[in-house]
């Protein structure tokens, strides 16, 4: 189960996203973009964890490497938490809000130590990733990951045992 706040759209909007200057200043929004953009493209790894952690606000461990493309949420990225010695793989992204038609929401995600995304995921709002977790590439992580569980897919769902995700091996 997600954890998500939950705030109701402004009387007589179109729908929420259309009030996004009322829930973060446009200024932020664009400084973030600007920082992730840069750090999206630079191949080095302690650039991007300084702008991740000085710039962003973000909380990210020791030894955690982030690759190419990966796009931590541009409204909110103090509210993202990555351990130590974690992999967060090619063009990733991790959400820490959603506008819908009658509310946004906001979540904290939390990743724990030891734990490595695959390539193109998308980790929504409000989720915890537990520490050893293996998330396979391509998937949608819409609810919690046990420590040491190797999951991937669109719904998540468990593929197999950390040694097949060791071997290269799943369902």
């Amino acid at each position: 189960m997600r954890r998500l706040e939950r705030y109701p759209a402004p009387s007589g909007a179109a729908n929420a996203l259309w009030h996004v200057y009322r829930t973060v200043s446009f200024v932020k929004a664009v400084r973030n973009f600007v920082f992730i953009q840069l750090s999206r493209y630079t191949p080095l790894l302690s650039v991007k964890r300084w702008i991740y952690r000085r710039v962003l606000g973000m909380q990210v461990g020791e030894k955690t490497s982030f690759a190419l493309m990966v796009m931590p949420d541009v409204f909110f990225p103090e509210r993202i938490k990555v351990g130590r010695n974690c992999i967060i793989g090619y063009n990733t992204t991790i959400l820490t809000h959603e506008y819908l038609i009658r509310e946004y929401r906001l979540g904290d995600v939390v990743i724990g130590d030891e734990v490595m995304i695959g390539a193109n995921c998308t980790i929504l709002p409000g989720v915890v990733i537990g520490d050893g977790a293996v998330v396979a590439a391509g998937s949608v992580v819409h609810k919690d990951v046990e420590p040491g569980a190797f999951v991937g897919g669109n719904p998540l769902r468990p593929l197999g045992t950390m040694r097949d995700a060791a071997e290269g091996r799943s369902e």
